[in-house]
């Protein structure tokens, strides 16, 4: 049963995709009905209609097979069609004895037509296309002007008129329906990354506010302790106390806002310190065990980095060897150098591999775009590219100093605390 219902609807999604391979078979099952209905004959005052006297007329079925054969392309200019199988239905009214039943290939044009038009269109042609044949049947022909047979052409061609319209009506009500429900969607959709973002900002400004206030107090009573620590050890015991109970206050409100953000299957929070240059040669060492040769060249790290600049060069040097084990291709050799040169810290990883064109940002990958953006948030700069003769080479600038420490004075962090 299931293999029937999928052979089905195969069938129907290859009809839906090839229209005109349909309309071909509905004028082929069209054609076929005509032929059959041409063998019934009616004659005035000879009892009711009898099958098998006789043959069409071949004036018939050519008439009959020229209105089939114009159905085929009812889709692509119905009202093209609807004109030729309308004036082969007037011929063979007229015409044709015995009548062949070339009204069929009409009353599905005319459907077409309602189907694919307005109804202001439908009503005009339709009008128009029953009262031609209707007025053709009533005053050609030996039957009287009144015979039933006269005003089945008038039936059958309003029937496929309204047919067509109601068709036209359903499937206009059934698009809006589903242009509505999409357009709900999409509603919904930014209203929830409206109000995820208007929470995202609130939890932003809470944050800020917290901490700003908090290390403001740390900076205050920080400067206090350090002003009267040898003539007033009392009073810089009490500030430093300060210094602790204000820390604790914004570690605790910093955890509860930022638990805020995380979801229940979120991993939990790592407890070591976040990794920087002092386990660069651990990082050298995983990615060799790898199979990637590397060499590195690193100045004295002594003064450490700032935390955020060194974390910074760390996930360079990171992104960098990774990018070099996925598009440098075999037998690539990287080299890695740190450089502190005046307030500056200079990263650079060159390669010699063959495979460089994924190293780019339209490789697929966000590695370059994530490096960027790190090193520009810290106010460095970076640039990435090929190599003159082959390879692949990242070279980042990173500031020694954090933005917030331009200022020499004990005091200037404090009052930029407190002045956000």
């Amino acid at each position: 049963m299931t293999t029937l219902g999928t052979g089905v609807l195969r069938v129907r999604h290859w009809l839906r995709d090839h229209p005109l391979a349909l309309d071909a078979a509905l004028a082929l099952a069209v054609l076929v009905t005509m032929v059959i209905g041409s063998f019934v004959h009616s004659r005035p005052g000879e009892g009711p209609p009898s099958f098998g006297i006789g043959p069409p007329a071949m004036s018939g079925v050519l008439l009959m097979v020229a209105g089939a054969v114009a159905l085929i392309w009812r889709r692509r200019n119905p009202m093209a069609v609807l004109a030729v199988t309308a004036g082969l239905t007037v011929v063979e009214l007229v015409g044709s004895d015995p009548p062949a039943p070339v009204v069929m290939s009409t009353v599905i044009a005319l459907y077409t037509v309602a189907a694919r038009t307005d109804r202001p269109t439908t009503w005009r042609v339709g009008l128009l296309t029953m009262a031609v044949l209707t007025a053709a049947a009533m005053l050609c022909g030996p039957a009287p002007w009144y015979s039933q047979e006269k005003f089945a052409v008038f039936a059958w061609t309003g029937m496929a008129g309204a047919a067509g319209d109601a068709v036209r009506s359903r499937r206009a009500f059934v698009d809006a329906i589903r242009e509505r429900a999409e357009r709900a969607e999409r509603t919904r959709d930014e209203e929830a990354r409206r109000r995820v973002a208007e929470e995202r900002l609130r939890i932003a400004r809470e944050l800020h506010d917290v901490v700003a206030h908090h290390i403001a107090l740390v900076n205050v009573q920080a400067g206090v302790a350090a002003h009267v620590m040898d003539k007033r050890p009392d009073q810089a015991k009490e500030a430093l106390a300060h210094v602790r109970e204000a820390s604790r206050s914004a570690l605790d409100e910093l955890r509860a806002t930022v638990g805020l953000l995380r979801q229940s299957g979120d991993p939990a929070a790592p407890t070591e310190p976040a990794p920087g240059l002092a386990v660069l040669d651990e990082l050298v060492d995983t990615v060799r065990r790898a199979g990637l040769p590397v060499e590195l060249a690193c100045t004295d790290r002594r003064p450490p980095l700032p935390a955020a600049v060194d974390l910074a060069a760390y996930r360079v040097i990171q992104e960098a060897l990774t990018n070099v084990r996925k598009h440098a291709g075999p037998g690539a050799k990287a080299e890695v150098s740190v450089v502190r040169v005046g307030r500056t810290a200079e990263i650079t990883v060159i390669d010699n591999g063959s495979g460089g064109g994924g190293h780019d940002d339209a490789g697929g990958g966000h590695g370059l775009l994530g490096m960027r953006e790190r090193v520009t948030a810290l106010g460095g700069t970076l640039t990435a590219g090929a190599r003159y003769g082959g390879g692949f080479r990242v070279h980042a600038i990173l500031p020694v100093e954090a933005r917030t420490a331009e200022s020499g004075e004990p005091g200037a962090a404090g009052r930029t605390g407190e002045k956000a």
